[in-house]
């Protein structure tokens, strides 16, 4: 007998009809010989009309009462699908966050779990129940209500799953698996078997939207086996797992992540001596704004170009330090535009040489100009003029033959 945690996003628990279709995929996987726990998100929509009600009264709410106020969409959720299972004559019984305890610290609205009391919910898979728990939310020392921001459903199922040493964490979307890419912007994209934890992090910090960061860390931290499933279609879905033990006879890519939400800052003229990297990254940091790709030029004449990317966003905020960093008089000019960022992702770098040489090829057919590259192990990223991406991202599809099983 297999322990299996399941997850249902707000999409998945959308309406009535749709609650009723997840108690059915709930109670056939019992059947199929599994306990089974299960994390629910808030009915679509729900979490942002609850929002809204607080900024009806005041545009800064207070972080406590807000995980307070969000927290009641999922305990909407999970007493509907135990409800919806129960009428079908399957014992099923709901827990929020706080009744399962599920420590958290207490930075409300993005709180992190620190650990989870798994008694009640074994007591409970013993007596043949299916369990069903509220994600994105838990509950800190002193008692309060938290939330786990952005992606807390996925990472409550996974909390879960490595919680009770789960055989596997299964999260349905509004997907079939993970992609080669965006299917939008490339029809010929592929639906993956399986693809690493290493992978799958590279594409979600990347831009894929399928899966959570967080989660993803938690899950390869706590080597959870995690699978993408549709909760409207049938079929395997992809197994995001542990690295596979040949990675020669691995696809050299595995996928192409793409991100619009990209501004190059070049700082230009600045002084060619040690330090001073820092001296243009520090305050950047101090600000809370994440640096991606760097370039520094060679230095000429004592002078040297300085080139980095963060978020679009951060960009206007950037542009306003670096100039109070370098007023006018010093000769440095601050300067930048909006790009987008593609990368090509896959463990099978490690074995492949001229990878690289293959990406920068299909981008120059296309005549593709490159402004700014940074490489990992399993990844290089490049910066380009955002009117190319779609255009990048197809070359790039079509050149690694990603459309090829």
């Amino acid at each position: 007998m297999a322990l299996i945690v399941q997850k249902y996003g707000g999409t998945s628990m959308g309406s009535i009809e749709r609650i009723e279709h997840v108690a059915e995929k709930c109670i056939a996987a019992q059947k199929a010989g599994n306990d089974l726990v299960v994390a629910v998100s808030a009915m679509s929509g729900e979490t942002n009309r609850l929002i809204a009600l607080a900024h009806d009264i005041t545009p800064r709410p207070s972080p406590r009462e807000m995980d307070v106020i969000m927290s009641t969409g999922e305990q909407v959720s999970i007493a509907l699908l135990a409800i919806a299972i129960e009428k079908r004559g399957v014992p099923a019984v709901s827990y929020t966050g706080a009744q399962v305890k599920i420590l958290t610290d207490s930075a409300h609205m993005k709180a992190r779990i620190k650990g989870i009391d798994s008694d009640n919910i074994k007591r409970d898979l013993q007596a043949g129940k299916i369990v069903i728990v509220a994600g994105f939310q838990g509950v800190d020392e002193r008692g309060n209500i938290t939330t786990l921001g952005r992606g807390g459903s996925d990472t409550t199922a996974v909390a879960l799953a490595a919680a009770l040493h789960a055989d596997e964490c299964q999260i349905y979307t509004d997907v079939d698996g993970v992609y080669t890419t965006d299917p939008r912007i490339e029809p010929k994209a592929r639906k993956l078997d399986r693809i690493t934890f290493e992978e799958m992090l590279e594409m979600a910090s990347l831009g894929s939207k399928v899966l959570q960061i967080r989660s993803v860390e938690f899950a390869g931290k706590y080597k959870v086996p995690l699978r993408v499933l549709s909760s409207f279609e049938d079929g395997e879905g992809t197994l995001i797992s542990l690295e596979e033990e040949n990675p020669v006879e691995s696809a050299i890519i595995t996928g192409i992540a793409f991100s619009r939400d990209e501004a190059q800052v070049n700082v230009v003229d600045v002084p060619d001596t040690p330090g001073i990297a820092y001296q243009i990254l520090a305050p950047v940091g101090a600000a809370n704004i994440n640096v991606d790709m760097i370039i520094q030029n060679i230095g000429i004449d004592g002078k040297n170009d300085f080139t980095f990317t963060v978020p679009r966003g951060d960009y206007d905020t950037t542009l306003e330090i670096l100039r109070k960093t370098f007023p006018p008089e010093s000769g440095v000019v601050v300067h930048g535009s909006n790009i987008a960022k593609v990368s090509i992702v896959g463990v099978g770098m490690r074995s492949h040489a001229a990878v690289a040489s293959t990406m920068f090829q299909a981008l120059a057919k296309e005549n593709i100009n490159i402004h700014i590259i940074s490489t990992s192990e399993i990844k290089i990223s490049v910066g380009i003029d955002e009117k190319y991406l779609e255009l990048a991202v197809r070359a790039l599809h079509e050149a690694f033959g990603l459309d090829k099983a």
